[in-house]
């Protein structure tokens, strides 16, 4: 079997290289002192034809063969936004068997984009970063920064929410994180990728100030800022071209307009033309489907769009070579970057600072949807006596989702992790509730739970009311799971409401104990029906391997929760701009972006539609206060900057943070806009009693929108507001400036 190792025969072919070709040859893989575009141009002009062509696709599931007689190595993917993926066999998407490639899961993306905190996205992306290098892999196949358009989408717990500028903010430290490592991230999916049914075929129809204004910006913060080695295309269609040779957005957009210089990587099968492939941008195509017969295990790979069927119109003369230098003058620029770069750290596997990392991460972005009477934290020297209840809060959540999914050295359960904090200080009780997906296996990865059970939903319920009417509390872990038409790749889910009749579930529960906390694991909004007669609703997401102790630190109060929703909960399906203005998922191959700009919150206001939670929002076991809301001067020009101050303080007798919120309004734009976009935030963290300022300064780029007849972002003079708030509706202050011509 294939090892993805560097292999000891690329080793001597590269000392046998040496030999040949004299001390020159030694320029081509180590004298990284070169500037980087001397050193592509030198390697590029001793490849071959074949070598060239070689290098533009897959050798294995996940790997390119390099130029073995240069001394360029092989260049090795792995899935993992939230881990580094097990190794797979070389054709097959099953396990390889390895004992010594498990992971620590991280929460998922979000998780991360509920923190609010760039420094978080640092930390994920250094430590996930440094699990691909002890791997050594080559590049990350993430993270994701598709925009959460509809709450159905099966996807969306991989990417980070419906605010296009707090994913470009969250999304730039990951990747530098990650890229200080020597490992590529490649930011995905590119682009407009937002929803799984019919995500190989469907054409989606998006007008260009959409397109501009939401679901393209944290992919050119990706390019301009954070400056990524690569990019994925996306499966889906826009203007009838699949995304991964897709003319407009990679090279009209990615190349000509933001001047990105990396690699341009396929989706996994998302590849469906050669000349396309050629013209469009591609540079390098994997995962592409093949019959087994005419082109079968022995050259599969070489049947490849970009493989033989390009040598072959190359050597017929139909196209030249042009375009494919340009492509191998990429993937040899990020070989450089990864494979090749000898200062490289080694990296680290499932480290202590790994899992202070994913802990941390996780508590931050836990959030506090409601607290009536302060029912949390949980009060332990009162509280003796805790019916758990829920079946997610035992089931493994790193296993299944899709291609996000883990084999981990460890997972603890929301149920273990209180078990852990609380020991003999309250006695707890497990009562299963309800069943759902019973599976314990995702491509070949098995967790040895087994959750089978062949009692009634009757006796189910039967048995959580009784357990629940003789404790001090009820905590309730329940929402969604991996499995398919839930969070999951490849399936949108299928109705908003929870499944496994968790709501019938929930209405008993209520009235066997009233002192109910639910904790909704899931990356998605759910519908709440019970939200009224529940006093606390903690949002969980997918935690990763330490879930259990980062819920548990929260519920009891070791950690004062400060995450805020990255997205919106409407109370209904329809209320969500996707399904009442568009067509989710679409029909026959099409679908409509018709609501255009106004997407989660921007709908929301400007239909005066309440949701259930909004943008923004998450409460804290402390209270803060701010101040008035100050700007440095009335008017804005042009080329200046404006400064917004505002003091917050910690009232409350315990400490925290707050993540500060900065909105703008366009008080008299020609063009429909929305009531207020986020702008700018920042995370403060105050002790009881501490107060601190807190400045935004921005420039007439928060001023702008995109105006789709001239093609170019515009700021129109005129009357503006800036909005600080705790959430997109909790408003703290107000103060009109103007932008002068």
């Amino acid at each position: 079997m294939k090892n993805y190792r560097r292999s000891i025969a690329t080793i001597l072919v590269a000392f046998l290289s040496i030999s040949v070709f004299g001390q020159r040859a030694i320029r081509v893989y180590q004298d990284d002192s070169m500037p980087m575009k001397d050193r592509v141009e030198d390697t590029l002009s001793r490849m071959t034809l074949e070598e060239k062509i070689a290098i533009l696709h897959a050798q294995s599931k996940f790997s390119s063969p390099g130029v073995p007689r240069l001394g360029i190595p092989e260049l090795w993917m792995t899935d993992g936004p939230h881990g580094i993926r097990p190794e797979v066999l070389w054709d097959e998407w099953e396990q390889a068997g390895w004992t010594n490639d498990s992971c620590f899961a991280f929460p998922a993306l979000t998780c991360l984009a509920a923190t609010w905190n760039e420094d978080m996205a640092s930390l994920y992306g250094i430590s996930i970063g440094e699990e691909a290098r002890y791997r050594e892999k080559d590049v990350l196949l993430g993270p994701g920064v598709n925009i959460y358009r509809s709450p159905l989408n099966g996807r969306n717990f991989e990417y980070m929410g419906e605010d296009p500028f707090l994913a470009s903010k969250m999304v730039v430290p990951y990747i530098k994180g990650v890229q200080q490592n020597g490992v590529a991230t490649c930011v995905k999916h590119f682009a407009l990728n937002n929803q799984e049914t019919d995500r190989f075929t469907v054409n989606v129809n998006v007008d260009d100030r959409a397109l501009y204004e939401i679901y393209l910006p944290a992919f050119k913060a990706a390019v301009q800022e954070g400056g990524t080695w690569s990019i994925m295309g996306s499966y889906n269609k826009y203007k009838k071209q699949h995304g991964c040779h897709n003319q407009y957005l990679l090279q009209d957009i990615l190349r000509k307009e933001w001047g990105f210089e990396g690699t341009v990587i396929s989706d996994w099968g998302g590849t469906h033309d050669t000349r396309q492939a050629i013209t469009n941008g591609l540079d390098m195509e994997f995962g592409t489907w093949t019959d087994g017969l005419a082109a079968g295990v022995t050259n599969a790979y070489d049947n490849y769009y970009l493989a033989k069927p390009y040598l072959d119109l190359i050597k017929l003369g139909q196209v030249d070579t042009t375009e494919l230098d340009d492509k191998v003058r990429h993937v040899l620029r990020l070989t450089f970057l990864t494979a090749m770069n000898r200062n490289k750290p080694f990296g680290s596997l499932v480290s202590d600072e790994h899992v202070l990392a994913g802990l941390g991460i996780a508590e931050e972005g836990i959030v506090l949807l409601k607290n009536k009477n302060n029912t949390l934290p949980i009060n332990l020297h009162k509280v003796k006596r805790i019916a758990v209840v829920g079946e997610n809060a035992i089931k493994m959540m790193t296993v299944g989702g899709g291609s996000s999914s883990l084999k981990v050295k460890y997972e603890i359960s929301p149920l273990q992790g209180l078990k852990n904090r609380i020991g003999t200080q309250a006695e707890i009780t497990y009562a299963r509730g309800y069943v759902g997906d019973i599976g314990s296996a995702y491509n070949g990865v098995v967790t040895g739970q087994d959750l089978s059970d062949n009692r009634s939903e009757e006796e189910l319920i039967a048995e959580a009311c009784a357990l629940a009417e003789k404790s001090d509390c009820v905590i309730f872990f329940g929402g969604l799971n991996k499995s398919n038409q839930q969070d999951a790749e490849s399936y949108d889910r299928l109705w908003y409401e929870l499944p496994y009749n968790q709501d019938r579930l929930l209405e008993y529960l209520c009235q066997a104990n009233p002192n109910l906390i639910v904790v909704n694991i899931s990356g998605n909004a759910v519908a709440m029906p019970w939200v009224d007669k529940v006093p606390a609703i903690l949002q969980g997401w997918y935690l990763g391997s330490e879930a259990g102790n980062a819920l548990a630190e929260v519920l009891v109060g070791d950690i004062n929760p400060s995450g805020k929703l990255p997205f919106s909960f409407p109370k209904k399906l329809e209320d969500c701009s996707a399904h009442s203005k568009g067509d989710f998922p679409g029909a026959n191959g099409q679908v409509h972006y018709d609501e255009g700009i106004f997407v989660g919150y921007r709908w929301y206001e400007s239909q005066n539609i309440a949701p259930l939670f909004c943008f923004g929002h998450g409460l804290s076991y402390t209270q803060f206060k701010y101040g008035a809301l100050k700007a440095d001067k009335k008017e804005l020009t042009s080329s200046d900057k404006i400064t917004f101050t505002v003091d917050v303080s910690n009232s409350g007798n315990r400490s925290g943070s707050e993540t500060v919120q900065l909105y703008i309004s366009d008080l008299e734009s020609s063009l429909p806009r929305p009531v207020k976009e986020l702008k700018a935030f920042k995370k403060v963290k105050l002790m009881p009693g501490q107060t601190k300022s807190v400045s935004f300064t921005v420039d007439k780029s928060a001023l702008s929108f995109f105006d789709p007849e001239k093609h170019q972002w515009v700021a129109e003079p005129g009357k503006f507001a800036a909005i600080v708030g705790a959430s997109s509706l909790d408003v703290k202050g107000k103060v009109n400036f103007s932008l002068k011509q």
